[in-house]
């Protein structure tokens, strides 16, 4: 490093970390010994997986989101044909999501802290449950449609461990948390856009076939697509280490302590209290146990808003991808679109398309910017959304072009705060508590998810005023919630 020498605090905090005497202590320590030192903290603080591997992970979560969506532009007609009601085909759709909820406290326990075991089962389920989904137009059986999607539940667990993934500290490192959560968001993104596009493509063409059809073609195809993944995690797959990490909770930034942040970004390191520092470099023979981990009240409060943001950008996205069908098919009063579900699932996929190039270049800020301006901006993008939806339907106005505006931003923007949920609170607390933390974050999303169908769903019957009012007011508790401990939910970038 000659021609450039890092401020002495630095060399001091990354001495204080391992032990090393610092400057202030009158020790004399060679510059090398002192730069491979911070050197090796950055590297902690910015390590990824194999690639392979995470490439692995991150399009299993794609697959599992095409699989999520690819039934909605036909389900209805599909339950209709074998006698089924709309609301037996609303059940179609939702009920994957409680038999994930049931499923996932009995897969954490067998998967030992691993995703070998999970992804597995996962690929099981979706080939099986698809099988029985396509099976069902050739049995002429309605109820082996919801026992299709049912054992497809199983699978939909995948969604939590892809979070876990991205935020396990044994693999990840710190400041690149958010990068890949950006990534699984993006993925997300990819399946709410193709999915309903491709299923109602898929019924429109139609394939005059008693086993390969515009119903069950959806079935099939993703059976297949599951089948051919499974190879892949076969070879290219490679499991975590089944060791635990050490990881120490943040210390909260003072005012102090802001001169000295630039510097510290740079070293991508955390300064520790004075009295923890060791004033030789001898190390110590072994370190007592360290004491179980008590949340403070500031850290319960950032788990409580990060879960309550994870529910509600859940609850709003499932409520508009419900109630587009619904509504633009209705005869309410301010509809004036009447819309066939292929329609209706065509302006779902284009709005999901759209918010695409922004998704990727959210990949490329989330590094420089931090977690909670992330969650401020995101939020902000979609609540204007549902100021425009409720501006236009009070008006009485409502047309393809704005109401279009309308759910573009509210896609974006709550697909970009749902990126930082987990991420954000993963940097707060231990590493060892990556797991509870991951099933903390997925029920508020599972719960978000199903009540926001439900609501989306009923949103022509209560009233389209109604319907956007709530999502508002919901927004508006985050809100609270986030400004009264905005201090608190800063976090390191990346």
């Amino acid at each position: 490093m000659q021609g450039f020498r890092l401020p002495s605090t630095v060399f001091n905090i990354a001495r204080s970390r391992t032990g090393l005497p610092s400057f202030r202590d009158g020790a004399a320590t060679h510059n090398t010994q002192a730069d491979e030192t911070i050197a090796a903290v950055v590297d902690e603080e910015l390590k990824l997986p194999k690639l392979s591997s995470l490439a692995i992970i991150l399009l299993a979560n794609v697959w599992s989101q095409l699989t999520f969506f690819i039934v909605v532009s036909s389900s209805n007609e599909y339950a209709a044909h074998l006698g089924g009601t709309a609301t037996f085909a609303g059940l179609v759709i939702g009920i994957p999501t409680a038999i994930s909820g049931l499923t996932l406290p009995f897969l954490t326990r067998w998967d030992q802290g691993g995703y070998k075991r999970p992804l597995n089962f996962a690929c099981a389920c979706q080939i099986l449950g698809n099988i029985l989904y396509a099976l069902a137009y050739r049995a002429n059986f309605l109820y082996l449609i919801l026992i299709g999607r049912m054992v497809c539940g199983g699978g939909f667990t995948w969604f939590m461990y892809t979070k876990r993934y991205c935020s396990d500290p044994r693999i990840v490192g710190i400041r690149r948390r958010t990068t890949l959560a950006g990534w699984q968001v993006l993925g997300q993104g990819i399946g709410f856009s193709a999915g309903p596009f491709v299923g109602g493509l898929l019924f429109k063409v139609g394939f005059g076939n008693s086993v390969f059809n515009g119903f069950t073609s959806p079935g099939w195809l993703m059976a297949a697509m599951w089948a051919a993944f499974w190879v892949a995690v076969q070879v290219f797959f490679e499991d975590v280490p089944c060791t635990v990490s050490s990881a120490i909770p943040l210390q909260p930034i003072t005012a102090s302590a802001n001169k000295d942040n630039k510097a510290l970004d740079e070293a991508a390191i955390s300064e520790v209290p004075e009295g923890s520092r060791s004033p030789s470099p001898s190390p110590s023979p072994s370190p007592p146990p360290a004491p179980a981990f008590k949340m403070a009240p500031n850290q319960v409060g950032v788990t409580l808003t990060m879960c309550w943001f994870a529910m509600l950008c859940f609850f709003v996205l499932g409520a508009w991808e419900s109630n587009i069908p619904v509504f633009t098919g209705s005869d309410a009063p301010q509809n004036p679109f009447h819309f066939s579900p292929f329609a209706a699932g065509n302006l779902i996929a284009l709005g999901g398309a759209c918010t695409i190039p922004f998704l990727l270049l959210n990949l490329h800020v989330a590094r420089r910017v931090q977690d909670r301006h992330t969650l401020a901006v995101g939020t902000a993008v979609g609540t204007a959304g549902l100021v425009l939806a409720l501006a236009l339907l009070a008006a009485r106005r409502v047309a393809y072009g704005p109401f279009f505006v309308a759910w573009l931003l509210v896609a974006l923007g709550f697909n970009v705060a749902s990126t930082v949920t987990l991420s954000l609170l993963s940097k707060q607390l231990p590493g060892e508590w990556n797991g509870r933390v991951s099933m903390f974050i997925q029920y508020s999303n599972y719960t978000g998810r199903v009540t926001g169908a439900v609501w989306g769903g009923a949103g022509v019957k209560v009233g389209m005023l109604g319907y956007v009012g709530l999502q508002l007011g919901l927004v508006g508790i985050g809100c609270v919630m986030f400004m009264s401990l905005w201090k608190n939910l800063k976090a390191k970038m990346g």
